[in-house]
């Protein structure tokens, strides 16, 4: 099927979606979902919807902050070669689908000026409808949008291939590459183009840290072998780089409020925190006894994103989820008795024989939570109170998620208990 048949087969889909009727063929999984995300949320399929834009100041700042800026030669040298010849842009937006640096063919640039998708534009999904960045963001995963896929009717012409691109320090969402232009100049293949391009970049990002981590090593590990009893050195993100007298870990989590003095840190207990170059040295003071866990906040509102809050006697601290993670704590707050692996795996997979890769993927959960989560079966610790809070609309719930549990809670909660 060419370009202009499978755009023609497209829009009777979206109209019969719109409608309410059964259509010709089935929109893909991903394009329905966010279909389906537009309709609740009240984005009109006719109009154009813009927000703000950026002014040039704003956009300069956030372009200072963002890590992004560290990746835009592995960006542009992975993408802008090839892009004057398929009459493609590339763009790079932030976390909040706030485009940030746009390049590409000129006579493109100009088309895509007037649709809006500019620097300094609000492309959230929630915004201006499915589309590469702003679905991109919300399901966490790469996507390709073509033609009538996208929500708004005045975006058909074009076609677009967004990848998100995380911070290998702590996961975070730190955006979106996409590469966008005209329905005719669409190819295949260039969502895998565009994904492999991300991919390298997240591999930039984690050279770098590792380059930061050894020079933090470099001046720390003379000290820590001066030093009488337990104590170590991380980064700012936790990464340790070196320790002495304790078994080594790969990441420590931080409290939010963090500095230097005598500071109560997760795992440790109550340690005498100092500054040193890129990172910190934590001496640890005492074992950490009566400081353990007695609350947990599970926040799962937030389309695209998931985060744990842990309190207890001596203070609290946050982290934020990756999306396989967010799916276990979900499913095992909404179990107070607990899951095996084989249920986990029934529930995550559809294949209750995927038990390797659940006690892998909650031996790393269980290692940033210490305290918080037990096992056989795994469950929260009876003393942890557990509050998870959920999105208004449950159709928003975990969007990036394809876990059986997660779509029938997605589909038909009711509140609390509805997985059996």
């Amino acid at each position: 099927m060419d370009a202009r048949e499978a755009a023609r087969l497209l829009k009777g889909v979206r109209a019969a979606a719109l409608a309410g009727d059964r259509p010709p063929a089935a929109p893909r999984p991903e394009i329905a979902e966010s279909w389906r995300r537009m309709m609740a949320g009240g984005v009109h399929p006719d109009r154009d919807a813009r927000s703000r834009v950026l002014s040039a100041a704003e956009t300069e700042e956030r372009r200072h902050v963002s890590p992004l800026r560290e990746i835009l030669p592995v960006l542009r040298e992975g993408l802008l070669p090839a892009l004057d010849e398929v009459l493609h842009i590339m763009v790079v937006a932030d976390a909040e689908g706030r485009l940030l640096w746009r390049e590409g063919h000129s006579s493109i640039l100009r088309k895509a000026d007037r649709l809006g998708f500019a620097v300094g534009a609000d492309w959230d999904e929630a915004v201006v409808g499915t589309n590469g960045v702003g679905t991109a963001l919300v399901t966490r995963r790469p996507v390709q949008v073509f033609s009538a896929e996208h929500f708004v009717s005045s975006h058909h012409d074009w076609t677009c291939a967004g990848a998100p691109v995380r911070d290998p320090r702590d996961g975070r969402l730190l955006g979106v590459v996409d590469v966008s232009g005209p329905l005719a100049t669409m190819h295949p293949a260039t969502l895998a183009w565009v994904s492999s391009v991300a991919r390298l970049a997240e591999r930039e990002l984690r050279v770098r840290h590792l380059e930061s981590l050894e020079r933090l090593r470099a001046v720390a590990a003379p000290l820590l072998a001066r030093l009488p009893g337990r104590a170590l050195a991380v980064d700012p993100n936790g990464w340790t780089a070196a320790v002495t007298g304790l078994a080594p870990v790969d990441r420590v989590p931080l409290p939010k409020s963090f500095g230097p003095g005598r500071v109560w840190v997760p795992q440790l207990g109550d340690c005498v925190v100092e500054p040193l170059p890129g990172g910190w040295l934590l001496r640890i003071a005492q074992d950490r006894k009566g400081a353990g866990a007695t609350r947990v906040v599970l926040d799962v509102s937030r389309a695209g994103a998931g985060s744990a809050t842990v309190y207890g006697a001596a203070g609290s601290w946050s982290q934020e989820l990756s999306p396989r993670h967010a799916e276990l704590l979900f499913l095992l707050a909404e179990s107070p008795r607990g899951r095996s692996a084989a249920e986990l795996s029934e529930e995550l997979f559809g294949d209750p024989t995927r038990t390797v890769t659940v006690r892998a993927e909650m031996s790393r959960v269980r290692r940033n939570l210490a305290g918080v989560l037990t096992h056989r079966p795994y469950r929260f610790a009876e003393d942890v109170e557990v509050e998870l809070i959920r999105p208004q609309d449950p159709a928003g719930l975990l969007p990036h998620s394809t876990a059986p549990a997660v779509i029938r809670a997605r589909l038909g909660f009711r509140g609390r208990g509805m997985i059996p």
